[in-house]
């Protein structure tokens, strides 16, 4: 998927985790919130040559490249978002579970693409939710379609939440 879809995603995320913990999207809380949903969404694909997280994080990028890294396995994994897990333990609960979650969306949506993902890397088979055929393929008018389901998700799932608050 592409890295506007996996943002998307980060964002829904987020909004999902601030809705859990009653908080309104419009304090610095929530502002942080989105953010990070937004930048952890995309983060896992650090490990594609040429990503925008590929490129804002280049020395981390460089190293994954020279240690051999490849695309959709050892970041995209289950011992990676519990490595990333334990590493950010001591953020406070609201931002934790926002940049968690938001990470680990990276993996669920991947895992609808047809190249599936090495979730339980180093075991290298690779997992995937939907037949091949029914697969959504990375700039395809299918993802267009997932990423405008998102979109609108994103866009609508506040005002659900108007009546508890979410907004203010």
């Amino acid at each position: 998927m592409l890295q506007k879809t996996h943002t998307l995603a980060g964002l829904l995320t987020a909004e999902c985790v601030l809705s859990y913990f009653h908080q309104p999207l419009l304090t610095w809380e929530g502002g942080a919130a989105l953010l990070i949903g937004c930048v952890a969404g995309p983060l896992a694909d650090i490990d594609k040559k040429g990503s925008t997280m590929a490129k804002i994080l280049l020395p981390i990028s460089w190293g994954l490249h020279l240690l051999k890294v490849k695309h959709r396995t050892l970041t995209h994994s289950l011992i990676f978002i519990l490595a990333l897990a334990s590493l950010l333990s001591a953020l406070p609960e609201l931002f934790y579970l926002t940049a968690i979650l938001a990470y680990a969306s990276h993996s669920l949506i991947d895992m609808f693409n047809d190249q599936g993902v090495a979730l339980f890397w180093p075991w290298k088979v690779k997992i995937r939710l939907l037949p091949k055929f029914l697969a959504i393929d990375t700039g395809s008018f299918s993802e267009g379609v997932f990423r405008l389901i998102l979109a609108a998700a994103a866009i609508a799932y506040p005002f659900l939440g108007l009546s508890s608050g979410i907004l203010f």
